[in-house]
């Protein structure tokens, strides 16, 4: 088994592979770089592409962009939002939902990012050499003293920590529970293909001029949401730092469905499916910063096809996060509705928390191993909850039912006072690492209580002074440091 060369951590130095190079999974590689635990990505595709709509990305995570030194170049590729117009299908404004309270409250402005241009700052922090293209999994093994990876080219990946974050189809969470049914050990609930009532096609233009879509000249971002009470269509678009518009197109299905098909063979999605979604929706009206006349289709017509994806939106948070020595974060183990624009940051927060507890395990025993893992899960699964319920009510507000438009009626109608506690409940939880020198928080709303931060920091500084006693001191030059709030 490959460990780190470096002891950096004081406690044991576990190798970690990483399935799935999402934004959650290099959150996590970026992390475990900078402290210094060993670690692979493995990546089922031969390349890397830049798929995807646009994040809004805040006070809960732009803390952690500070601790790593980035928060600058992140400020530099997104554009602040302060509120989102709400409108019909025809695209007469209904009302708008105002963002700027969570200035103060988090102590940061809140942004707007294209998720191809966030994915690309933090695929270059990651050293290329761990980084391996093209590992499509096939099996993985929970070993008492190691784990084993292993992929359709015949290569094999050996560790203590499997990690997988490799989405909603995730084979390592196939691996697991399989594993864990051989064991009496798989909840029935887990053990069903997961749920979806709606699917999406997502993509980004190229470049565009102000002359001819002016909203991309704003200097905020112009964040358009259009609601048909006549057809089971919603879609969005925002503006990005780049000049270029991201956009989303959700059609509600009539009834819950279930996508049992294999998700090695994920054809029915593919390019020719995004083409035609795109028919069906192109006549549809954008604002465009009150230039008539503007749709869908004109922003398609600057899209490269390359770039249009059309995905399934499945909604399901599982019971079981972790086995032996595997563990699953991100959209293996919650899939969240993007209609709560939680998913994306609810891996990062993942990777966060994961990478406290990696950081202090002390031992590689299964057992310590299984213990840390506990502890991710029981952080982060209620949290995960309450942002699975805010997604899964946001989206039914947006579909053609009586009930969708009362929701509408009183959210537009909603007091100051009431959208300011909303406001202050998404943003409390605001995650920092216990291995890097703090962010200083200066929202007027105290964050949320975060074990992972708390415990893992008396961990640290317990063990260091232990291996200090034992042996000559770390190096001054070492990347991770206990932190002291």
């Amino acid at each position: 088994m490959s460990t780190t060369n470096e002891p950096v951590s004081p406690g044991a130095k576990p190798h970690v592979i990483i399935v799935g190079s999402g934004i959650g999974g290099l959150t996590l590689a970026l992390l475990l770089e900078r402290a210094g635990v060993s670690y692979v990505v493995l990546e089922k595709t031969s390349s890397i592409k830049p798929l995807g709509s646009a994040l809004s990305v805040g006070g809960p995570v732009t803390y952690l962009f500070r601790q790593l030194g980035i928060f600058e170049e992140f400020q530099n590729k997104a554009l602040k939002y302060e509120e989102a117009q709400v409108h019909d299908g025809d695209c007469k404004p209904t009302y708008k939902l105002d963002f700027r309270p969570v200035v103060p409250i988090t102590g940061t402005d809140g942004y707007i990012v294209a998720r191809p241009v966030l994915y690309e700052m933090l695929y270059n922090k990651i050293p290329k050499e761990k980084i391996h293209l093209s590992k499509r999994v096939l099996t993985i093994l929970n070993g008492d003293v190691g784990a084993r990876v292993d992929c359709s080219d015949g290569s094999t990946f050996d560790g203590d920590i499997i990690v997988g974050a490799d989405g909603a189809y995730s084979p390592v969470r196939q691996g697991l529970f399989k594993w864990l049914k051989q064991n009496n050990k798989l909840p029935s609930s887990d053990d069903v293909p997961m749920p979806y009532n709606c699917v999406c096609l997502v993509g980004q233009t190229e470049e565009l001029n102000p002359e001819e879509f002016p909203e991309v000249g704003e200097s905020v971002c112009v964040f358009n949401n259009m609601t048909s009470t006549t057809s089971p269509f919603t879609w969005v678009t925002f503006t990005t730092k780049q000049r270029t518009i991201c956009w989303m197109v959700i059609e509600h299905l009539d009834g819950s469905s279930s996508k049992e098909h294999d998700s090695f063979r994920n054809s029915d999605w593919g390019p020719e499916a995004a083409g035609t979604m795109a028919q069906t929706v192109r006549h549809f009206p954008i604002p465009n910063g009150g230039k008539s006349g503007m749709t869908l289709g004109d922003v398609f017509d600057k899209t490269s096809k390359d770039l249009m994806s059309k995905v399934v939106l499945e909604e399901k948070v599982y019971k079981t996060w972790y086995g032996g020595r595997t563990v699953l974060l991100g959209d293996a183990c919650h899939k969240l509705n993007p209609s709560g624009g939680a998913g994306a940051m609810s891996a990062v927060h993942d990777a966060i928390c994961l990478a406290n507890w990696i950081n202090v395990l002390p031992t590689l025993a299964v057992k310590d191993v299984e213990g840390i893992f506990k502890e991710y899960y029981n952080e982060r699964e209620p949290h995960v909850s309450v942002a699975y319920q805010t997604s899964v009510a946001l989206a039914k507000s947006l579909q053609k039912t009586t009930a969708a438009a009362i929701v509408r009626y009183l959210t537009a109608h909603m007091p100051k006072w009431m959208w300011a506690i909303y406001l202050k409940k998404m943003t409390a939880y605001r995650p920092q690492v216990s291995f890097l020198d703090p962010a200083k928080d200066t929202g007027t709303v105290r964050p949320s209580s975060q074990p992972s931060l708390i415990k893992t920091r008396i961990l640290f500084e317990a063990l260091l002074k232990k291996q200090q006693k034992s042996s000559p001191p770390l190096s001054s030059s070492t990347t991770a440091t206990p932190a002291v709030v």
